[in-house]
């Protein structure tokens, strides 16, 4: 017997006979598991595929850039950091790019983009101290749409949590023509400058 309001209740009480509420639940229990064993499991981008449209951050909120706009008709490369102003990506990886910007702007590169999952005014100041005005595009992705629609992010607990992956791409025409991404997903080796074959 339960007890309520110092009342002897029976516990059948609790449970109704009514067939329709029972059909209900019923429906709602079956559905649910349907939806479940049907989820969609993404895979990473892939060579040739074409990019999602998510919107960035230039220097502010109030500054949206669509990637697929941004890299429409163009050769744009690409690469993408764990985390603004962390030892490997302020040491080797952004520098890299720095000092091959004007090579390869003048091998065909429209546009040089830096994405990483943090905000707006943190990827500016990490491009104010590296000079990158004029040469590198530093975009932020603040809840991380874009890295989790090309399926390359990854957890970082001491960096707070979900950030990307460090990868590079060369996209011609919103379409990813070469990819590199990093095999332990921080490491400095294929995503570095000068492994990126954009002469293409």
């Amino acid at each position: 017997m339960c007890k309520f309001k110092n009342r002897q209740v029976p516990p059948q009480m609790f449970f109704t006979a009514n067939p329709i509420i029972r059909g209900v639940s019923t429906f709602v229990k079956r559905t649910s598991r349907a939806i479940h064993a049907t989820q969609v499991t993404m895979a990473p981008i892939q060579v040739g595929d074409k990019l999602p449209s998510v919107d960035l951050y230039e220097d502010s909120p109030a500054n949206k850039v669509n990637i697929c706009d941004l890299t429409n008709g163009k050769k744009v490369v690409l690469f993408a950091v764990p985390g603004a102003f962390t030892p490997g990506c302020s040491k080797t990886h952004l520098p890299g790019y720095v000092q091959n910007a004007d090579k390869m702007k003048a091998d065909g590169v429209a546009e040089i983009v830096c994405v990483s999952v943090n905000d707006p005014y943190v990827m500016a100041a990490w491009g104010a101290q590296h000079n990158t005005k004029g040469k590198i595009r530093m975009l932020a992705d603040p809840s991380g749409n874009f890295i989790k629609a090309l399926d390359l992010g990854t957890n970082l607990p001491p960096l707070g949590g979900f950030r990307s992956k460090r990868f590079s791409m060369v996209i011609n025409d919103s379409k990813v023509e070469e990819l590199n991404v990093e095999p332990d997903g921080t490491g400095l080796s294929c995503s570095l400058a000068d492994k990126l074959n954009y002469k293409k």
